[in-house]
């Protein structure tokens, strides 16, 4: 499960179609709906939100506002709260992090995208995060593919 910090308009169609995927994974995890996933490391700053289920409905109102703007028809019915949710803080390092992470799974499964973004020099973050200092998150399972 990968759950982005950084902005979806950086994935790749392929980055952006898991996010989705795993996102909503993550909405069905927090409301109780599974057995399997429920300790998993990407969760924990979801869980250490005031609102849980607004916190991830907010995370994939993004990812499906970026679809849209793709042209992708992403179904906004899925997305079960309606609530605003407050934003949710996430460390510089994990963003920079993933950046890295992102740019290296782009050179083997689309380096035309990765090209389109190599004047990014510092990536923005997914609207849902305040990006604080900080390195890499506590929960960040180092090296995961």
């Amino acid at each position: 499960m990968r759950l982005w910090t950084l902005h979806p308009r950086y994935l790749d169609t392929k980055g952006l179609l898991a996010a989705w995927r795993e996102g909503l994974l993550a909405q069905k995890v927090l409301k109780g709906g599974t057995r399997g996933y429920r300790h998993h490391p990407q969760l924990a700053r979801f869980k250490a939100s005031p609102d849980p289920p607004a916190a991830v409905a907010a995370y994939l109102r993004a990812l499906h506002q970026e679809a849209r703007r793709r042209g992708y028809n992403f179904d906004a019915e899925k997305i079960e709260s309606r609530g605003g949710g407050d934003r949710v803080r996430a460390t510089r390092g994990q963003l920079l992090y993933e950046w890295e992470h992102l740019k290296r799974k782009l050179d083997t499964r689309d380096p035309r995208r990765l090209a389109e973004l190599e004047s990014v020099s510092e990536p923005d973050p997914h609207p849902l995060f305040e990006i604080v200092e900080g390195g890499v998150e506590d929960w960040e399972v180092l090296g995961d593919d």
